[in-house]
């Protein structure tokens, strides 16, 4: 009896030591991901008055501009489509429904800038369009007026063909889960199929749009490729411009400050709007909306409409890649190319497995001590995803940075040894900026599946002697590896695409696939920025397949 309680009660001390173990890595995660943030506004304040000033007068107005004219183009434009699209493909029947369903969802895999690449080399002034148009009708140069591709609605337009895969999706998920009750009662109190959707189901399916732009706001802000290559002066475009060719740390951190206010102000406003709106069905049963069958010109038209981003945002511009890396000199399977490609599958691959190892520290620490704490780490492992990549990478650098450079003072003085710099200017460094920029990602991924396992199996596993640790390892993983694929996934193809903070944080010399389809598209070598673009591609379709696959199992 004796032995009895003695192996449960020491049962219970490796309980206690391992639920404090890993509450210690869920507030050590917690802390990297807040690091950052407090690091650019320390850096931002004490970088004196003298800078700030300087921007005010000069770009920090036209810097804010841009930037709000182009939130506001992407918001009204992945609205438009995400939601129109979602609403035609869930809501009537017409030729073709099903594919589009799917195929929808494909311009997720392009990077923005990628589109840039693709579209500068057909619509530019020496490109395919113009060309033509000017070998037909015989004008000159200037006998002609043509959009502007490098221009902010340029730019706008390329985010908006990547983006609005996010509104469509969460849209057409909420669409699915109305029931028909309120719709087909707005219907009988005599209001138009076009009214019943304004005034009902799209008011219902709000939280869920919301939450689409939202994410498109959020990249929109965060992107820097696209405008950089178009010459769009936003705040991602001046860190960069402040970080490298001005050497202006202070100017940069500030910079980054407004950038962070900007992204904090938006996910709060939509948060704040919503307020403690919510939404219930109106009866127990669910009846799924009824599907209205479209024929002839309506038919016509629903086709048209959803066909135009797939063939925009997908189809074209893959075959244009595909037509620049044919005649390109640039060799996939050279060494130099086979190191871009081993630089990022390694960073690739050692910033999913982390972060996904973060997420499940923070998502089972929360579900083992669900209170204040625990949900304020988690809180704070999301606030990534709201920081560009440019401000992630400069509130990380300054602080290692006055690290390093204190350290090596220190050996120089008291040993005579020069340490260099020892974390600035790592690829652990750079993990780390992934790791912040992801984890909610990865954390959205885990606690999606871990809901699936009853409190039930836990109690189970404890009362059979497991401890918290064991009880992770031996029922919450197995049955939660579907979840933790797609994360790991989800986070690989993430970090193929950043390319701010892998410009800014990238060791010497160790230039990935993203950096090279950058500087190439920079020095105006569109054909040989296709073939890394080609590759980015190919890699972020695996996740849209996965997504395809999920949503055809849903239907």
């Amino acid at each position: 009896m004796a032995q009895i309680e003695f192996s449960e009660h020491g049962s219970r001390n490796r309980g206690a030591l391992g639920t404090r173990f890993v509450g210690a890595l869920a507030y050590l995660v917690a802390a990297a991901c807040l690091l950052p943030m407090v690091a650019v506004v320390l850096a931002a304040v004490t970088g004196g008055t003298d800078t700030i000033r300087h921007l005010l007068d000069t770009v920090l107005p036209g810097y804010a501009a841009t930037t709000l004219i182009l939130v506001s183009l992407v918001s009204v434009g992945t609205f438009a489509i995400g939601v129109g699209a979602a609403w035609l493909v869930t809501m009537t029947r017409f030729p073709g429904v099903r594919l589009f369903e799917v195929a929808l969802v494909l311009p997720l895999a392009f990077p923005a800038y990628v589109l840039a690449y693709a579209y500068t080399f057909i619509l530019d002034h020496p490109g395919i369009v113009q060309t033509t148009l000017r070998q037909v009708t015989g004008w000159g140069p200037r006998d002609y007026w043509f959009p502007e591709i490098r221009s902010t609605e340029g730019a706008a337009v390329m985010l908006i063909l990547v983006l609005y895969p996010y509104v469509y999706l969460l849209a057409r998920a909420a669409f699915l889960q109305q029931s028909a009750t309120a719709f087909l009662a707005a219907r009988a109190l005599g209001s138009s199929p076009w009214s019943a959707f304004w005034r009902v189901s799209l008011p219902m399916a709000r939280p869920a749009i919301a939450g689409g732009v939202l994410l498109a706001v959020m990249e929109t802000i965060a992107d820097f490729g696209t405008v950089a290559y178009f010459g769009v002066q936003t705040f991602a475009t001046g860190i960069y411009t402040s970080w490298f060719s001005m050497a202006d740390r202070a100017a940069a951190a500030q910079l980054a400050l407004c950038l962070l206010a900007f992204a904090l102000v938006m996910a709060v406003t939509e948060r704040t709007q919503r307020g403690k709106a919510k939404y219930y069905q109106p009866g127990k049963r669910h009846a799924a909306l009824p599907a209205a069958q479209l024929s002839g010109w309506q038919a016509v038209a629903a086709w048209v409409l959803c066909a135009i981003p797939v063939l925009f945002g997908f189809l074209l511009p893959v075959i244009v890649l595909t037509q620049m890396g044919l005649e390109s000199e640039q060799n996939l399977l050279s060494a130099r190319y086979l190191g871009f490609i081993r630089n990022s599958l390694t960073l690739a691959g050692t910033a999913a497995v982390i972060t996904v190892c973060a997420a499940v520290c923070v998502g089972f620490f929360q579900r083992l001590r669900p209170g204040r704490g625990s949900a304020m780490a988690a809180y704070a492992a999301r606030l990534g995803y709201a920081v560009p990549g440019g401000v992630i990478a400069v509130g990380l650098i300054v602080p290692f940075a006055g690290f390093d450079n204190a350290l090596d003072a220190w050996m120089r003085q008291t040993f005579g040894v020069s340490t260099g710099l020892l974390v600035t200017g790592s690829i652990w460094l750079l993990v780390a900026a992934y790791m912040v920029r992801f984890l909610a990602a990865a954390l959205s991924a885990y606690e999606s599946g871990q809901s699936t396992v009853h409190a039930n199996m836990d109690a189970a596993a404890r009362s059979l002697g497991q401890t918290p640790l064991g009880t992770l390892r031996r029922v919450h993983l197995p049955i939660l590896t579907p979840s933790l694929l797609t994360a790991l996934l989800i986070v690989f193809v993430d970090v193929m695409k950043e390319l701010p903070a892998t410009l800014i944080m990238r060791p010497f010399n160790f230039d990935t696939l993203a950096v090279q389809a950058y500087r190439l598209a920079s020095d105006e070598r569109l054909e040989g920025a296709a073939v890394p673009s080609l590759v980015i591609l190919a890699v972020g379709l695996l996740p849209v397949i996965l997504i395809c696959r999920q949503v055809g199992r849903r239907h």
